[in-house]
């Protein structure tokens, strides 16, 4: 098998995010939001497998003709962003005024972002909050906060995004990858496991999906704050 055939095999490996994002856009239109979110889930995990796939077989000198890079966001941006959005407004998890105001903060401010050619740090992290709405989103619907600290949440987390906090790829930053990618692994299956339970209020998935959360949110600006011996580790 050549190099030019997998090169493009990625590429149409990351092309079928799109197809999952319908999927799980036609499932939120019905309301049915396990579905959606085992189809984001699903989606999730192609867009962590097709990066490193697309590096081994240098895609940029093997596939060139196809841009990967504009592909990932195109379908990250659904994925992420619009989907999670919608299924925050139309569950009513933020009614009424409060709904409006966090689709329009969440779609304008992500799509700034996702523009923003400083949005990636020098260690492969992420300066700002990488609009990763999907995982913040499948989480409430698994607790079901209280409607403040929600909305409180989700105004902190669009602030954050032109701030200068680190948030780590679990794949590409190298600093504790070896303890930040099974936690990456293990937040895809508790988010896996809550949305097949249909979020079941019993269930330890949600347990799994807060600590996995809390520790992909916090460890880049605990990097921040504690130094690389030998390095400055800055964002």
């Amino acid at each position: 098998m050549s190099l030019r055939f997998k090169a493009l095999s990625v590429h149409l490996l990351t092309a079928t995010g799109a197809v999952f994002a319908m999927l799980a856009l036609l499932a939120a239109v019905d309301e049915k939001w396990s579905l959606m979110f085992l189809w984001l889930v699903v989606a999730f995990a192609v867009d962590g497998i097709d990066g490193p796939l697309a590096r081994r077989y240098d895609v940029k000198s093997n596939a060139a003709e196809f841009d990967g890079v504009l592909m990932d966001l195109i379908i990250d941006y659904l994925t992420y962003v619009f989907i999670p959005a919608y299924a925050l407004f139309k569950s009513d998890l933020l009614p009424g005024w409060a709904g409006w105001i966090a689709i329009i903060i969440i779609t304008f401010a992500s799509v700034v972002y996702f523009a923003d050619t400083r949005m990636k740090s020098k260690d492969n992290s992420f300066s700002g909050f990488p609009a990763c709405w999907n995982m913040l989103v499948i989480v409430l619907f698994a607790l079901h906060p209280n409607f403040y600290v929600i909305l409180g949440l989700v105004a902190a987390l669009s602030v954050a995004m032109f701030l200068p906090l680190k948030f780590i790829h679990p794949v590409r930053t190298e600093r504790w990858r070896t303890v930040s990618l099974p936690v990456a692994l293990a937040w895809t299956f508790f988010a896996g496991w809550a949305a097949w339970v249909d979020f079941h209020p019993e269930s330890w998935a949600h347990w799994g999906l807060v600590v996995t959360s809390v520790y992909l949110t916090l460890v880049g600006i605990v990097q921040q704050v504690v130094p690389q011996r030998g390095a400055g580790d800055k964002v």
